[in-house]
């Protein structure tokens, strides 16, 4: 249980970060939203949803889940302030999965350059930078799945062509029931897949 607990700090520092990504990319490109809204902080209690950051990670691990996930409220965004209409809500989007590999990098290094060995508390240690390389990958994919209101959706619905507008309805009206079943029967199909990223950026086994 105490591991399940530095597993649910280490998924909320993430997901505040990812949030926080997209409302600085958001007025990098023009839009104040999320300033204004007091959004571009670090401060997890102006993210949480309790929803996505508490119940479903919670319950994913009590029912013994390998796959653990979650999302914050959405930063407010205005796509009408962008400077750059045509991709800028697609920028903003990528923003926050961006973030989450930059931190799985960053641990990542950590973890294959310092002499972590040589520490009393260095396998502890170890463990800990690699959840978090783990976690910030599975945001990453988990985030870039086209399905609202995941940034993959923004990203895709920036893309297609006015042609397809009847399939950004669907989406977007059944979005959260498409959600909920791939986060519990189709996701862990892609385990095999994160096992490969998160080892090649550690550059060990660990899981």
């Amino acid at each position: 249980m105490p591991f399940a607990i530095v597993t649910i700090l280490i998924l909320l520092f993430s997901i505040v970060l990812h949030e926080l990504s997209h409302g600085t990319m958001a007025e990098y490109l023009g839009d104040p939203t999320a300033k204004m809204a007091g959004r571009l902080t670090l401060n997890p209690l102006k993210h949480l949803d309790p929803i996505g950051s508490v119940f479903l990670p919670l319950m994913l691990i009590l029912t013994g889940s390998n796959v653990i996930v979650g999302w914050a409220k959405p930063v407010p965004i205005n796509p009408l302030n962008l400077k750059d209409r045509k991709y800028g809500s697609a920028k903003v989007a990528m923003a926050g999965p961006a973030a989450n590999v930059a931190v799985a990098l960053f641990f990542g290094c950590l973890l294959r350059f310092l002499p972590l060995d040589n520490l009393s508390f260095g396998e502890n240690l170890g463990l800990v930078f690699a959840y978090i390389v783990r976690i910030n990958i599975l945001l990453t994919l988990f985030n870039l799945t086209p399905i609202p209101p995941l940034d993959g959706s923004h990203i895709l619905f920036s893309l297609l062509p006015k042609s397809f507008d009847d399939l950004k309805i669907f989406l977007l009206r059944y979005g959260f029931f498409i959600l909920l079943f791939y986060i519990f029967f189709l996701f862990s199909y892609l385990m095999p897949l994160l096992d490969k990223v998160s080892n090649l950026v550690i550059g060990s086994s660990f899981f």
